[in-house]
């Protein structure tokens, strides 16, 4: 696939999304952060839609889950379950299992799907970080370590440096643990990506979110060919990539195997689809529930088309199972 000329990035600020709340709001209640701006999708019948059956999911419990609980809090640790309200936090945290967030917990982007704080974040980096990541993974007894992170956007090199010293502190501290990245785009400064890349993870994850025509809501900030341009430096460099989209905004069957198309030109082993669920009222609302069927068929027609494993269904999301996609 050509490579499309890169334009500026946009920054949170650059664009407004329709209307926007008159209350200031971070996504979890707190005040003192830039209200999130988001763009109302198209209204559905009877108003917001009544989950289906097939996506109630577990309330998290038990003693696993208290230590996991526990342990993140000790270490002043932030998880993408927690900060994004995954649907799956009960049965992984239960078994043992999440997904750590580094670089702090506020987001330099104002995505209209996610429930992470957008804002200024601290200045400077967290080198201690780290360190407690990977003491925290050896405690929870974890093989495979899954690491995401906010967008650091306000640096240069976009955080990349403490994802490079957590992998390497994770195999210090864990030898034979495998780790997974789950990383941002880097504003497309290929120097910031290197500094991860250099590190060789075992599976490099990048998210295209959703098929381009809905950028401008889902993603205002990024750009759809950048993202698969990360996607194909990685696997150049003999990287196992994976990436993921949420379904239920809006977009079309067409838009959805043209995007799988995209994904096998770049050379991505793994892929994941997943509904998309509003986590509060200032976010994109749901346009339509999927059946699990149309799961079921998108994964064979990825695989189908050369993507290695697609793990696809309502609640799938991007670390889901991700130990199996080694």
């Amino acid at each position: 696939m050509a490579r499309k000329a890169d334009r500026p990035p946009f920054y949170p600020g650059d664009i407004t999304l329709g209307r926007r709340s008159s209350k200031k709001a971070t996504g979890n209640g707190e005040s003192g952060f830039v209200g999130l701006p988001v763009l109302d999708a198209e209204p559905v019948a009877n108003g917001r839609p009544r989950r289906p059956d097939w996506l109630r999911v577990k309330l998290p419990y038990g003693p696993v889950y208290k230590k996991l609980v526990s342990l993140i809090d000790e270490h002043q640790l932030h998880t993408v379950c927690q900060s994004a309200r995954c649907p799956n936090m009960g049965e992984c945290w239960t078994a043992g299992t999440a997904t750590f967030m580094i670089l702090g917990n506020v987001c330099t982007r104002s995505c209209g799907f996610c429930a992470v704080i957008t804002g200024r974040p601290d200045a400077g980096l967290d080198f201690d970080e780290p360190r407690r990541v990977a003491e925290a993974a050896r405690l929870m007894g974890l093989r495979h370590v899954v690491v995401t992170s906010v967008n650091r956007d306000e640096r240069q090199d976009g955080g990349a440096p403490i994802f490079a010293e957590t992998i390497r502190a994770i195999r210090r501290e864990i030898p034979g643990c495998t780790v997974e990245v789950l990383i941002p785009d880097f504003r497309g400064i290929w120097e910031a990506l290197q500094i991860v890349l250099n590190e060789r993870p075992d599976i490099l994850n990048h998210n295209v979110e959703s098929v381009p025509r809905l950028y401008r809501q889902v993603r205002p900030q990024a750009i759809y060919e950048r993202s698969l341009e990360v996607l194909r430096i990685s696997k150049e460099q003999g990287l196992r990539t994976k990436s993921g989209i949420m379904v239920g905004l809006g977009e079309s069957e067409e838009e959805i195997l043209a995007l799988m198309d995209d994904l096998v030109d770049v050379g991505v082993d793994v892929m994941t689809i997943g509904q998309y669920l509003q986590p509060t009222k200032m976010h994109l609302q749901v346009v339509e529930f999927i059946h699990p069927d149309r799961f079921r068929a998108w994964k064979e027609i990825g695989e189908s088309k050369g993507i290695q494993h697609v793990e696809s269904g309502p609640l799938v999301r991007s670390s889901y199972h991700a130990e199996r996609h080694l």
